[in-house]
């Protein structure tokens, strides 16, 4: 790799660190201020997918492929947790009590 490479690399590192930074605090706000539940479980999901991409960009920059182990479970926790919030409004909308049985489906919904 020339100097230029380099300096290219590191001038490309910087921007987007920048750039995720930016991303994350307007992800933080709009799930601190999100008028919604809907708002707020969308702010959670991108703010994950941030933090993820931060992990790629921080093995661009060292080289520590350890990280991209760790992007890979924050991806899933977050998908996981954005099905799981989700539901969860889900079963608000519908005023259904959380239960862990089978559903009578006698009752129309």
């Amino acid at each position: 790799m020339t100097a230029h490479d380099a300096l290219m690399t590191d001038l490309a590192v910087t921007v987007s660190y920048w750039l995720l930074l930016i991303g994350m605090a307007c992800c933080f706000w709009r799930m601190v201020r999100g008028p919604s539940l809907a708002d707020r479980i969308v702010a959670i999901d991108m703010l994950t997918v941030l933090m993820v991409a931060f992990a790629g960009v921080y093995v661009i920059a060292t080289g520590e492929a350890a990280f991209l182990d760790a992007a890979i479970v924050l991806a899933l926790t977050g998908f996981i947790g954005t099905v799981a919030l989700a539901r969860y409004k889900e079963r608000l909308l519908r005023q259904e009590p959380a239960t862990d049985g089978p559903r009578d489906r006698t009752r129309a919904p």
